[in-house]
């Protein structure tokens, strides 16, 4: 992801200023935090952020050449343990009361940060600022996002396109990883869902050895990742002539998706559009078996959550996230229909994932 030096400290200072009277910095451990405050991807880090905006980013000495070329805008302190370390800089700092990520602190890890403020610094339960953020992408960010929703689909088609009696769930899986990793992909965003015949009724499959048949469901559940960013899309299609039951099946869920993406607009609360979903399907005799999607970005699964106790706030423009219905008969088959989209300056959604929804017979 190209993103000026400038603009991490735009949003370093966008957490100083939205960080409450009574905490004065905060210790952000959390990868994904920490990666979209300093650019830094290692996989050992952590930053702090104090209330003028300041960041001081701790790594070990195997990151510091990386964290030197990804974070160049930021302080880089070298520690084989980053958070106590940090703390210590707090403390060193006058930092009284210093907030922390509860979401991403173990126990065991917080009396370590505890041990190092000592009686100098309180430590308290750090606001969800960074990941309310996040969830609002700025252009470099959606240009990312495309991109992988770009490369998944292609991925799609080009699996679709030779797929055939016999071969099995892990093996298309494979196969997914591969085309998206020919078209630019650094890697799968998750690990996919590919899942043949009765098991395309669980919602979460591994791909096993199952071989496929004819006549069986066949969903897949898969992305890319692009510069960290993800991708998040489920097709569902039939390999030879489908049923009657499988068309209808299939036909409830892409009326009730395209339904819920033309409701998926600025303003509307997350919480509501899930109501909507469970409401379509209790109408049409299913029960609701997992929320209605979650915001995609440098994790697959983020802020805003589309579900029924959702406190997320209202839809704004540049917020990402999934539409996601589905139904599920057990031991038959189930269909799932998924897009990621984007609130565009319009306030209507748009859809990244912009590939085939109808019931393909391949």
């Amino acid at each position: 992801m190209s993103v000026a030096v400038a603009g991490f400290g735009v949003r370093r200072s966008s957490v100083a200023g939205g960080l409450p009277e009574d905490i004065d910095g905060l210790l952000v451990t959390a990868a994904e935090n920490v990666r979209y405050l300093t650019g830094f991807s290692g996989s050992h880090g952590a930053v702090l952020i104090d209330r003028g905006g300041s960041g001081i980013l701790a790594t070990d000495g195997r990151y510091l050449e990386r964290a030197a070329a990804e974070a160049p805008g930021v302080e880089c302190v070298e520690a084989r343990r980053a958070t106590p370390a940090l703390v210590e800089h707090a403390v060193t700092r006058g930092i009284a009361r210093l907030g922390y990520d509860a979401g991403s602190v173990t126990v065991e890890g917080f009396d370590v940060i505890a041990a190092a403020a000592g009686d100098a610094t309180t430590l308290v339960r750090g606001p969800r600022i960074v990941e309310a953020l996040r969830a609002v992408k700025d252009p470099a960010e959606l240009e990312a996002v495309s991109r992988a929703c770009e490369i998944t689909a292609a991925a799609f088609h080009a699996v679709i396109e030779g797929v055939g009696a016999g071969v099995t769930e892990r093996e298309l899986d494979w196969q997914l990883q591969a085309a998206m990793r020919a078209n630019g992909a650094q890697g799968p965003a998750f690990d996919a869902i590919v899942a043949f015949g009765p098991h395309s009724a669980i919602p979460h499959h591994e791909p096993t050895d199952r071989p496929l048949a004819r006549g069986d469901l066949m969903k897949f559940d898969f992305g890319a990742c692009v510069d960290g960013y993800r991708a998040d899309m489920t097709r569902t299609v039939v390999l030879g002539p489908a049923a009657d039951w499988q068309r209808e099946l299939h036909a409830q869920v892409a009326h009730l998706q395209a339904e819920l993406r033309r409701a998926a607009v600025a303003g509307t609360l997350p919480r509501d559009l899930d109501a909507a979903m469970r409401k379509g399907l209790t109408g049409l005799g299913h029960d609701p078996l997992h929320g209605l999607g979650h915001g995609v970005g440098l994790a697959i699964h983020e802020d805003p959550f589309l579900t029924e106790n959702s406190p997320a706030p209202p839809l704004e423009v540049g917020t990402v996230f999934t539409i996601e219905p589905g139904i599920y008969q057990p031991g038959r088959g189930g269909v799932r229909i998924e897009d990621t989209l984007v609130i565009t300056e319009s306030g209507e959604s748009s859809a990244l994932t912009e590939t085939t929804r109808a019931l393909l017979e391949v």
